[in-house]
């Protein structure tokens, strides 16, 4: 039976309200708990409490979500509906017993009975149920693995651990289900991604592409330039490369098209600059604050670190854009047709350029990320109100709260399903047999064992977004680099970057994915179109291993080191962008695309007798071509 219109209207308006409300409990736990505690002695939610009301208004939005809404499928059936909100029942049932007992156990011991054990693992298997509805097979494989897996008989490989322990430890505690991923998301996470809705509704998001499409208008396939750079100004603060294509794709990828390119390409430019959002400072895609809270290294010095690697990243999708540019015959936007900026949009631009400022200048004080991202926030909506008229209306104050909540929401069931992952791991010692399992397939090279984290990471980061993939991989692979003797700042951005690029790797590439709908290309052809102009990301990584000079903050930092470093990247991205698109200033053959290849690569060693040899032979094929090129090709005419 189909669903009644009726029914709908009233589910979508429930699950509108809890993300409201839960918009709203991200702003309080920020910042306005604390205000009014200054002010009337009380107001500062209890870390039970807020971790209560987060994961609550999460877990009731994600399943409203799933209940036949808004769903891809339509509307369901009266019948899924009913189903969904008795699960849903049972387990805000479930969550109100974790609740008091754990305020209980505040004040006294506790007694924590089998049926309580019993409400625990009920939870923990809806949690996976709803987690699967939204992430798909490979999380839920993920996440029963670890369930199986934890009490399973030691003589089939298992945790052999006792089902009433496992149920006290990763439910009725603040670990497992409710331990740090959902304290930080909750604290640090959940106000950036209000700011960041405060903006998008507020119209400053179409300001900033304006300065996007002003900026680049000048280049070969200007308008796909664009995109990158409005994708990574907007992607480092949504905290969701599939949303972010969604939320700016929409706009860029048919002005893409219309300049020229190829569905696939269009679709693929705007999936790799979204990713790339990720490991774009000062926000990461919230990244940077978890990575702060897992290693403990200032979140302003993360950010130095991962400045100039994202840099890089972006910089060699300019190489790409201008190189496929120049193959398809797409040239600048014409000067007639290019954007030009007011001072109106100056003046508009700083409503995302002053809370931006502010968080800085926040942090630099040593105050905490949730204050700095609550008066950012505070400062964005008050510029909104002033310099966008049509945000002093409250409808659009309940779309910007509905967007962020609904966000949030389905952010808090994954990080809780994660908090269950991870405390499996710690419970039963995996991280550790699993470095130990690297280090001997590996051996105890550095390289063999980068490219089994590397391929660990692609993996389990598939279908995860990417804070939470981050949470996974550091947890597991992070003391496998460790103890090789990384720094700790090197080992966590490596990981973090192939936490990142599942989304664009195909075959769960959910960002190629999401674009090819909007460009009108096959998803599968998206995505192997994604990784080719993603290629840097793929091998930054493994630059800055090797070249820590990249990082800043290294202790033996040098500079002669990082200008080699960087001019050796320009020059092997350089190579490979063009060996792999088969063009630069006109076609290149196979022997030049191998040579390339083969040139681009060496000059990125660490070994300064291979590198060397290789910078001078890719300078020498590159001179080579544009001699080539630029020469005119003579015939003989015959009478």
């Amino acid at each position: 039976m189909t669903l009644s219109p009726s029914l709908a209207l009233w589910i979508r308006r429930a699950c509108d309200l809890a993300s409201v409300l839960l918009a709203f409990t991200a702003v309080y736990i920020a910042g306005l708990g604390l205000l009014l505690e200054q002010q009337f002695g009380a107001g500062v939610l209890d870390n039970i409490w807020a971790v209560s009301l987060t994961v609550g208004l999460g877990l009731f939005i994600s399943f409203t979500t799933i209940g036949g809404v808004r769903t891809q499928a339509g509307l369901g059936s009266n019948l899924g509906v009913v189903f969904h909100l008795l699960l849903i029942a049972v387990l805000l049932g479930c969550l109100v017993i974790w609740t008091r007992l754990m305020l209980e156990q505040e004040e006294f011991f506790i007694e924590i009975t089998a049926f309580d054990n019993i409400t625990g693992w009920i939870a923990v298997v809806i949690i996976g149920y709803v987690t699967y509805r939204f992430f798909g097979l490979p999380m839920l494989l993920v996440y029963a693995g670890m369930a199986v897996y934890v009490v399973a008989p030691a003589s089939v490989g298992g945790g052999a651990e006792d089902w009433v322990r496992v149920a006290e430890n990763l439910w009725f505690s603040t670990d497992g289900v409710f331990g740090r991923p959902v304290e930080v998301v909750s604290r640090i996470v959940l106000i950036f991604i209000v700011f960041g809705a405060i903006l998008q509704t507020s119209g400053a998001g179409e300001i900033l592409l304006k300065f996007a499409f002003a900026a680049t208008g000048r280049f070969a396939g200007g308008p796909a330039h664009a995109a990158i750079v409005g994708s990574a100004m907007f992607g480092t603060l949504s905290g969701a490369a599939v949303a972010n294509v969604v939320s700016t794709g929409v706009f860029t990828i048919p002005i893409i098209k219309r300049a020229g390119f190829k569905a696939k390409f269009a679709g693929a430019v705007e999936a790799a600059a979204s990713t790339g959002g990720q490991i774009m400072p000062p926000v990461m895609g919230v990244v940077a604050f978890l990575m702060s809270d897992v290693t403990g290294i200032p979140y302003l010095q993360i950010v130095a670190a991962a400045l100039l690697p994202a840099v890089m990243y972006y910089a060699s999708l300019f190489f790409v854009v201008l190189i496929d540019a120049r193959k398809q015959g797409v040239g600048a936007i014409a000067p007639a047709e290019r954007l030009s900026l007011t001072a109106a949009d100056w003046l508009k631009s700083l409503a995302f350029w002053i809370p931006l400022t502010i968080i800085v200048l926040v942090l630099l004080t040593g105050r905490t990320a949730q204050n700095a991202g609550f008066i950012a926030t505070l400062a964005a909506t008050v510029l909104c109100l002033i310099l966008f008229p049509g945000f002093r209306r409250p409808a659009r104050w309940w779309e910007a709260l509905v967007s962020a909540g609904h966000t949030a929401g389905i952010l808090m069931l994954i990080v809780a399903a994660i908090g269950f992952v991870i405390g499996v791991i710690n419970m039963t010692g995996l991280g550790i047999a699993f470095a130990e399992g690297i280090d001997r397939v590996a051996g105890t090279g550095l390289f063999f064992s980068l490219i089994m984290v590397m391929f660990g990471c692609l993996i389990m980061g598939m279908g995860v977004p990417s804070g939470a993939a981050y949470l996974i991989i550091a947890i597991v692979l992070g003391p496998a680099l460790e103890r090789l003797g990384l720094p700790t700042i090197a080992a966590h951005l490596f990981v973090a970057y192939f936490g990142v690029l599942p989304v664009v790797t195909p075959p769960v590439a959910l960002a190629a994915f999401a674009a090819a709908p909007i460009a009108g290309s096959r998803p599968m052809e998206t995505g192997f179109e994604a990784v080719r102009l993603s290629i840097a990301g793929f091998i930054i990584p493994f630059v800055f291993v090797y070249h820590q000079d990249l990082l800043l903050i290294v202790d033996d930092f040098s500079i002669t080191g990082l200008f080699w470093a960087l001019a050796a990247f320009a020059l092997g991205i350089w190579c490979i962008a063009t060996a792999l698109c088969g063009y630069e200033h006109a076609p290149l053959g196979m022997w030049q695309r191998l040579l390339r290849s083969a040139a681009g690569l060496g000059t990125l060693l660490p070994l300064p007798a291979l590198a060397i040899p290789s910078a001078l032979a890719a300078l020498g094929l590159i001179v080579l071509h544009n001699y080539q090129a630029k020469t005119p090709t003579t015939t003989e005419e015959h009478p």
